[in-house]
């Protein structure tokens, strides 16, 4: 186990920080530029998408379900840990390298959403399933690197980090309540089985009005900080920006400068909006939409509402406070640096509400995790019986998460997650002209009236689209 361990440390550091997330970077950057800057051009545009989500004819999934699942994935305890690691690792400044890393991420977010909506395949249900596993069999002809990227998907979302999630719950009602570890085991397990063997609608319709409420509440807790604290506002955002590009001697001598800024500052942005990691698009392809890049659309405003809300409201409920020292004096980190800030603010109300807020946003990924994993369950064939062995599979690892400590299993799960990646982001660099001529079909539509797509004989396509939908 100690040489298993071992490898898996070294692949880890191998993959994260010297390849996936200068790659992550790159393409973030390249799509920014190959779209025209669609996500700062189009940015109204994205909220006025949104708007008019809701509503789903044929009782599909409308597209504002998809990006609530989709969210729920992408907002976890990370937006509350993940965030005070950054800034006891990386200094003030990591936040401005994460802002950075969302606004390019926009763009790929954008691409593999439109993408997964281009080669989504229709179910008897009415319903659609896609995503990369999809776009790479039917978009490059390829079942074989299809079906690894499907496996690598279903092991780290819809089994190891759902055990993380649960586990992250059970220590929060442990410490906070003191509920027995396999108590808090057999109530996820009890509320999450009827919920995966509803399928997708039924993660769609607990999203739907879940995601929202975990939200709203969350960012008015920021704003209430944010409004007792006005005066040092214009400060913080100094400090960030000096600190960003090693200008703050007290926080470039504790946390190394720049470079450490931007590599956490990084990391936490690309983990946490998950631009380019290929998972958004399994939700993104199930919405029913009259255009494929409507979707593209709405998923680039996750990774904003994500990182550059949600992200740097735990930001700035931290730097706000006065339990975190920028010269890297904090002893605290992760969560409990975020829970010890709110008590201070709020006493024992604030810690109850922490409480409930980590229960939600760990809750929300199990869900969302678990939806994407149904999709490429879906694409491996599997019929009824076999999918709900892996649903009884996925609670057992809800409970077994919630119990004991797995981290040989978590180290496994982030390696997988990077290969996942890797292939994703290679798929989506060579379909990328589909991406493209969807947009461009998109805004000649807008100059007619209203967009709507039509695969065939349309002129903007680079080519014969290989769709039953479109």
């Amino acid at each position: 186990m100690e040489i298993l361990d071992s490898v898996l440390s070294f692949l880890n550091t191998v993959i994260w920080e010297y390849l996936l997330i200068y790659v992550l970077i790159g393409t973030g950057i390249y799509f920014t530029i190959r779209t025209k800057f669609v996500q700062f051009r189009r940015f109204p545009h994205l909220f006025g998408v949104m708007a008019g989500s809701r509503h789903c004819e044929g009782g599909g999934i409308s597209p504002f379900q998809a990006f609530c699942v989709s969210m729920a994935s992408r907002v976890g305890t990370g937006n509350i840990a993940g965030v005070a690691i950054a800034l006891t690792l990386g200094g003030p400044g990591a936040v401005f390298w994460m802002w950075c890393v969302a606004l390019v991420g926009m763009a790929t977010a954008f691409v593999e959403a439109t993408l997964a909506q281009l080669y989504k395949v229709p179910q008897p249900d009415g319903t659609f399933r896609g995503g990369p596993a999809y776009y790479i069999q039917r978009g490059l002809g390829s079942r074989g690197w299809g079906i690894v990227f499907a496996v690598l998907l279903i092991f780290t979302f819809g089994l190891a980090f759902n055990a993380v999630q649960a586990n992250t719950i059970a220590d929060v009602l442990g410490e906070s309540f003191g509920v027995p570890t396999f108590v808090t085991g057999i109530v996820l397990a009890l509320i999450c089985a009827p919920i995966f063997f509803g399928g997708i609608r039924s993660v769609a319709r607990v999203a739907e009005w879940m995601m929202p409420i975990m939200a709203a509440m969350y960012i008015l807790l920021a704003l209430v900080i944010v409004a007792i604290h006005i005066d040092r506002i214009p400060d913080v955002f100094m400090l960030i920006i000096r600190s960003a590009f090693g200008l703050d001697q007290a926080a470039a001598g504790a946390f190394g400068g720049l470079s450490a800024a931007l590599l956490n500052g990084a990391k936490r942005g690309l983990f946490s909006n998950e631009a380019g990691m290929g998972s958004a698009p399994n939700m993104a392809a199930t919405a029913t939409t009259i255009h494929p890049a409507t979707q593209g659309f709405i998923q680039a405003l996750g990774v904003f509402v994500d990182t550059i809300v949600i992200c740097s409201a735990t930001a700035f409920i931290i730097l706000l406070s006065d339990q975190y020292d920028p010269t890297g004096a904090t002893e605290m980190a992760g969560a409990s640096l975020t829970q010890s800030v709110i008590a201070s603010e709020f006493g024992a109300v604030g810690g109850l509400f922490m409480t409930c807020v980590i229960f939600l946003f760990a809750f929300s990924s199990i869900i969302g995790n678990y939806a994407y994993a149904d999709g490429n369950m879906t694409f491996l064939g599997a019929r009824v019986k076999v999918l709900n062995v892996f649903r009884i599979v996925a609670v057992l690892a809800v409970f077994g998460g919630s119990v004991g400590e797995l981290p040989t299993v978590w180290a496994m799960a982030d390696v997988a997650m990077g290969l996942m990646a890797l292939v994703n982001l290679g798929a989506i660099l060579m379909l990328s002209k589909w991406a493209m001529a969807a947009l461009a079909d998109y805004e000649a539509g807008e100059r007619k009236g209203l967009p709507h797509f039509e695969a065939s004989g349309n002129r903007h396509m680079p080519g014969a689209l290989r769709t039953e939908v479109w």
